[in-house]
């Protein structure tokens, strides 16, 4: 009961005061969804105009999805967020706006383990001592899930493993008609090669990388400049619609405005169906 307590407590800080006249039947909607144990995977605990708060219970893991904009939109944009990336999203979603006139949804969704959610395969620690898992198939089986009206034009995207998640669904679905890779972590072990043997299914891809990101100590990630050079080479060479645009400064450096712009080109430059 403790656990639900402090669940209600949250929703009171977070709801606005304008909303106040539905705040009780609110709280008791979240409540009787936490005790509910039958429910289909995804349940919509809170809505406050902006987003939406889902759980997926499934093997036992929970997903967050964070939803903005006009939902009845054609345009629907999916970034792969960590908890360190959402304060940063209301600014990208602005700035997104800024640089299109395309009207849009924005769905955030926030993975668990960055390192073992949005890896494509085991690999060692080349940074720290975490190593890599091989969650990016679990991972992407829930993202399809978000992607089922064929009458939407769909883009994935995200911030350094997570533009590398990105990335890499292009050659695993033709689902996404766009790929917003900001920042990729393309140097991770076996990727570039990976990718010159796959097929690439997206035919709008952005990338971009700051220009100080290659001069660094470590020796993997210091190859990501050769890296995002061979796969924007490699995509131009299919024929498929892309930029490779270099950031001033190195990698932690305005990530919510490098992502907005990454999504922003694509809209930009995509073929309509």
């Amino acid at each position: 009961m403790l656990t639900y307590l402090v669940f209600l407590i949250i929703l009171d800080i977070m709801i606005p005061n304008q909303d106040l006249l539905n705040h009780d039947l609110i709280l008791i909607e979240a409540l009787l969804c936490l005790l509910e144990e039958n429910r289909k995977a995804y349940e919509t605990l809170f809505v406050d105009g902006r987003k939406q708060i889902k759980f997926n219970r499934e093997r036992g893991k929970r997903m967050d999805i964070y939803e903005y904009g006009n939902d009845q939109a054609s345009v629907v944009l999916i970034e792969m967020v960590g908890e360190h990336n959402l304060p940063g999203i209301e600014q990208e979603i602005m700035e997104i706006r800024r640089l299109t006139d395309m009207d849009f949804r924005f769905i955030a969704v926030k993975v668990n383990n960055w390192n073992q959610d949005l890896s494509p395969w085991n690999a060692e620690a080349v940074f720290g001592t975490e190593e890599f898992g091989n969650g990016a198939r679990d991972t992407l089986d829930e993202v399809l899930k978000l992607c089922t009206d064929t009458s939407k034009y769909y883009c994935i995207g995200g911030y350094s493993m997570a533009g590398l998640f990105a990335l890499w669904t292009a050659m695993q679905t033709n689902q996404f008609d766009g790929i917003a890779a900001a920042a990729p972590s393309i140097w991770f072990p076996g990727f570039l090669e990976y990718m010159k043997r796959q097929k690439v299914q997206s035919n709008c891809i952005y990338l971009s990388l700051g220009d100080k990101e290659e001069k660094t100590r470590n020796a993997v990630m210091a190859q990501v400049g050769n890296c995002i050079r061979q796969a924007y080479a490699r995509l131009d060479e299919e024929g498929i619609q892309c930029t490779l645009e270099w950031n001033q400064g190195g990698h932690f450096k305005e990530p919510d405005i490098r992502t907005a712009r990454a999504f922003a080109w694509v809209m930009n430059n995509w073929t309509r169906k």
